[in-house]
């Protein structure tokens, strides 16, 4: 009978468990798919990355926190050039032309100027480990090379994916500052790089629709 009680007590808690865990996913999902479309009504969200989220949130076991599709900069630090100083200059969610940037960094007032070609950033989350796994599937299918569960807990598990086209390099400090040919050589590399970001969003947007439901 000891025997008896013990396994029914097993079975109440570990249905007690799942629907703790039933139950932090859908809030999870409903309180990101809310700020996600207040997000996209007043035009935070990267266009690049719309058509992937949106339908992400169309399936049953995923949802996106945090995203960014990636990104061009001009980034301003201080003399100690610590985190804390920095602050974006410009920044650009588009392909630049070389005119723009070029009087951006000529006008530049600060001390240390840096060029920075950032990456697309996805956070997917998901119910399972199952479902996580799925998802890094999905990222080494379509050449994501740096792809990680961050979070991972009962009903709440958190893929991270980042790109790895990326520039990061000094151009101005104090009076020295990068030579124009240099600089229409970054601005180009920039947005080359910047392109193939934009066609791995897509991948993941083609393959997600097969694999994410």
């Amino acid at each position: 009978m000891a025997k008896k009680q013990e396994n029914e007590d097993k079975i109440k808690t570990e249905k007690e468990n799942k629907l703790k865990e039933t139950t932090r996913f859908c809030m999870t999902k409903n309180h990101h798919k809310n700020t996600y479309n207040e997000a996209k009504e007043i035009g935070r969200m990267d266009s690049d990355l719309i058509p992937l989220c949106d339908y992400i949130l169309t399936t049953k076991n995923y949802f996106t926190t945090s995203s960014c599709a990636g990104r061009i900069a001009l980034i301003g630090l201080g003399k100690n050039e610590t985190k804390q100083e920095s602050a974006f200059y410009r920044k650009w969610h588009r392909i630049v032309n070389t005119k723009e940037v070029l009087e951006a960094i000529k006008n530049y007032k600060g001390h240390v100027l840096w060029f920075k070609q950032e990456p697309l950033i996805l956070h997917l989350g998901t119910n399972n480990i199952e479902n996580a796994k799925k998802i890094l599937t999905l990222c080494e299918k379509v050449g994501v090379k740096r792809a990680g569960i961050k979070v991972a807990k009962g009903g709440k598990f958190i893929v991270e994916i980042l790109g790895t086209q990326n520039i990061t390099t000094p151009i101005k400090e104090g009076k020295i500052s990068a030579s124009e040919e240099y600089l229409k050589y970054l601005i180009k590399k920039g947005n080359q790089k910047f392109k193939k970001n934009q066609e791995l969003i897509k991948k993941l947007f083609k393959e997600a629709k097969k694999e994410l439901k």
